[in-house]
């Protein structure tokens, strides 16, 4: 996040905001400049792509679906407006964290002791270290002492949209997305490469939530995708996976996608459709 920090502070912030006697550097100055920096970029990558992936991808036939509510896509944007700043306070003290050099993130591939090969199994580790934490942290939520109070608002968007996919109480948006922000204090990771995962595990969130059941054939039991994900939210116990279906399996919550075999939400609209 520094790097982008320190583009705010070349480009808006030194010569058009702050005082000019007010250092970059500055503790209280960084921690105002990340709360809004975090804001305004979760709000346009949640608002740019959810807006795309609805009006380019999501079937709006589902719309029609008896499980999709009244006025829900504005109700979804409503609610994940509301929770992102909050979901932000505790993103920001770990972003600052970082920015205080307390990370393991590095600026050059040349402090990387395996190159550019690092940086791909990086990519990789990352992606599996993510998915690890989130399957846990996604399934305690759902233990009763946790799932009314802090996972059930995500719920009650059983048929969802991609502007679901931020709908979070602020609690369960911090704990679900705690995984990506603690792999850069445990395992080294380039700047730029944790920019673009960053930017990249927003738009999968999105993705996932997009009623777009379409995955290869080979594939169907590897990724976890809009499918696994649509069971989850009309199912409850199954497919509690980020990226990959590996924890589902070893956690035995693997639930092969309703639309994979013909009964999915859109097999029940054509039956209504037939009837």
């Amino acid at each position: 996040m520094d790097l982008v920090l320190e583009a705010a502070d070349r480009h808006l912030l030194t010569p058009y905001v702050y005082p000019a006697g007010w250092p970059e550097g500055e503790p209280c100055r960084q921690l105002l400049s990340l709360f809004v920096i975090t804001n305004l970029g979760a709000l346009a990558l949640y608002l740019l792509f959810g807006t795309l992936s609805y009006y380019f991808i999501f079937d709006h036939e589902l719309k029609k679906h008896p499980q999709f509510l009244e006025n829900q896509v504005s109700r979804e944007i409503a609610y994940a407006v509301r929770s992102l700043p909050w979901i932000s306070v505790p993103t920001v003290a770990l972003f600052f964290a970082e920015v205080r050099g307390y990370s393991k993130l590095y600026d050059n591939i040349e402090d990387s002791p395996y190159g550019w090969s690092g940086v791909f199994l990086s990519m990789l580790s990352f992606l599996f270290f993510t998915d690890m934490g989130i399957y846990w942290i996604h399934r305690g939520l759902h233990h009763r002492l946790f799932y009314k109070r802090f996972h059930k608002p995500h719920h009650v968007w059983k048929i969802a949209t991609p502007f679901a996919s931020h709908a979070f109480h602020p609690v369960d948006g911090f704990m679900q997305s705690l995984p990506y922000h603690v792999y850069p204090f445990l395992f080294p990771l380039h700047k730029v490469t944790y920019l673009g995962l960053y930017i990249f595990v927003n738009v999968w969130t999105i993705s996932i939530h997009d009623g777009d059941y379409r995955v290869p054939r080979l594939l169907r039991h590897v990724i976890n995708g809009s499918a696994h994900h649509t069971d989850h939210h009309l199912y409850f116990d199954y497919n509690y996976g980020q990226y990959f279906t590996l924890w589902d399996k070893i956690g035995g919550s693997y639930k092969s996608p309703t639309s994979f075999e013909g009964k999915g939400p859109h097999d029940y609209l054509r039956k209504l459709r037939e009837k």
